[in-house]
């Protein structure tokens, strides 16, 4: 294991914190004598490891903001994704309204979503066994195909005028089944476009990219719904996946940097869970990153609602308050661009102040109140998601990072379909405010209850430091050993 990889690029004081969660993944736990005597041989190891990290992470400092676009692989990639997030994100705004105008329920909003992640929680474990056994390229330009054909089928469906609700529940469950696998090997492809020292920068440039797309894409599901109905919405949907297809196929094999193929054996599901089970420093940003993917990031169901029922607008500003949040997520997916490695300080932090003002955000008096707050919660969210993704996959084996990945991506859209019918019954019965709040608390909690559980394995104290917290290198808050 790198340095990095064990410290996550933070001070003296919370890298030994990071090494004894480290240390404790590994049953050497309690003894609180044995663990000072190890703190110098932590400060060795890490300095041991300290050239291996600068090495690691050159070409991240290097590049700044943008460092993965310098693989020509990743560019072909990342320009097929700005066509297809957008195209997502229209046919998305098209179906949660068309969901609506059919049944005028929130709560069948929250069934079209639990219909859509349902899959991903009975069978998403399988699908990080698959993208670790066969080729990742080959896998998404199958998952992607399989993706535009059944956008094109809802778009018949809609263009002939006998769409039901009914209908859009099936295609929902038909997609998350291929989400199943696309998940897994697209997350775990973007290594092995760009390498390791670049990973973290990717993450964040493919979390811009989407946020960019759901900036343009609601615009465009507005005008379009407005202007000829939602089904060319899901047709031109069905298009975009094109693009990326053509940038899979465009890509040179031999600048890919390939990753151990999992050969076909017995337990290799059940030594995925033992293997996260065993690290703390994974398997706690995976619970959390559940807890908030479960209640904190419902916006599909609670929005449509805010729109319908508490400010009465119609299709076009409901389109805007996905943008407000857009606009702040974009914001949040550039600055953690900006960082080489994430940090467990940074990840409860962000999950804390983003279900805190998800809660205030309940409480808005008035449409561009509630607007400007989804900006600086779209923020926070994107903060904590790209910090998550990224810590999990740099401390995760290469041979193991499709199921590890396959069980974040579980537990963070599988969590939906229990999920978003729970919120919108609570939107349906007590109103979007008291739904929206209840996301909000649960998420802070999870990350308040979280975070002690992390400071208490790892040994740590919050120390303040009013006298030296403002210098250069000083923090007026910092985790320290007890």
């Amino acid at each position: 294991m790198t340095a990095t990889q064990a410290y996550g690029g933070e001070t003296d004081d919370n890298r030994i914190g990071d090494a004894k969660l480290l240390h404790s993944s590994h049953g050497e736990t309690e003894a609180t004598e044995a663990q000072t005597n190890t703190t110098d041989e932590k400060y060795q190891k890490y300095e041991k490891y300290q050239k291996n990290e600068k090495n690691n992470f050159r070409s991240t400092k290097r590049g700044g903001m943008f460092s993965a676009l310098h693989n020509r692989n990743y560019r072909y990639f990342f320009a097929g994704q700005v066509v297809s997030n957008s195209g997502t994100w229209i046919s998305r705004i098209a179906q949660d309204w068309l969901v609506l105008s059919l049944t005028g329920s929130a709560f069948a909003v929250g069934v079209t979503t639990a219909m859509q992640f349902l899959p991903v929680l009975l069978f998403g474990l399988f699908g990080g066994v698959i993208a670790d056994r066969f080729p990742k390229r080959q896998l998404l330009m199958a998952t992607q195909g399989a993706m535009g054909l059944l956008a094109a089928g809802l778009a018949a469906l809609t263009l002939a005028g006998v769409v039901r609700a009914e209908h859009i529940y099936v295609f929902a469950f038909l997609l998350g089944l291929v989400t199943v696998v696309d998940n897994p090997a697209r997350q775990t492809f973007v290594v092995e476009m760009v390498g390791k020292s670049d990973l973290a920068n990717a993450v964040s440039l493919n979390s811009a990219n989407f946020q960019t797309a759901r900036l343009v894409g609601p615009a465009i599901a507005g005008a379009l719904m407005a202007a000829v109905g939602a089904g060319w919405a899901f047709a031109v949907n069905a298009l975009s996946f094109g693009a990326v297809i053509l940038g899979l196929m465009a890509m040179r094999s031999s600048e890919l940097r390939r990753q151990p193929r999992l050969p076909r054996e017995k337990g290799q599901l059940k030594e995925g869970l033992r293997y996260v089970a065993e690290r703390p420093d994974l398997i706690w940003p995976i619970v959390l990153i559940g807890f908030i993917g479960t209640f904190g990031f419902n916006f599909p169901t609670v929005l449509s609602g805010f729109a319908y029922s508490v400010f009465h607008v119609g299709p076009g500003q409901y389109g805007l308050l996905n943008t407000a949040l857009a606009v702040g997520s974009l914001v949040g997916a550039l600055l953690a661009a900006r960082r080489a490695q994430p940090r467990l300080r940074l990840l409860v932090a962000a999950a804390l102040g983003f279900g805190v003002l998800e809660a205030l955000a309940g409480l808005a008096p008035d449409f561009w109140a509630f607007a400007a707050l989804l900006t600086i919660v779209g923020l926070l969210g994107l903060t904590f998601n790209t910090a998550a993704n990224a810590m999990v996959q740099l401390r995760t084996a290469p041979e193991m990072r499709g199921r590890v990945m396959s069980l974040f991506m579980m537990v963070f859209a599988g969590g939906t379909p229990v999920g978003a019918p729970v919120v919108g019954w609570l939107t349906q019965q007590y109103g979007p405010r008291v739904g929206l709040m209840a996301c909000g608390l649960v998420s802070a909690g999870a990350a308040g209850l979280i975070g002690l559980a992390l400071a208490r394995i790892g040994n740590l104290r919050l120390r303040l430091d009013l006298a030296h917290g403002f210098g250069q290198e000083g923090r007026v808050l910092a985790l320290v050993p007890r």
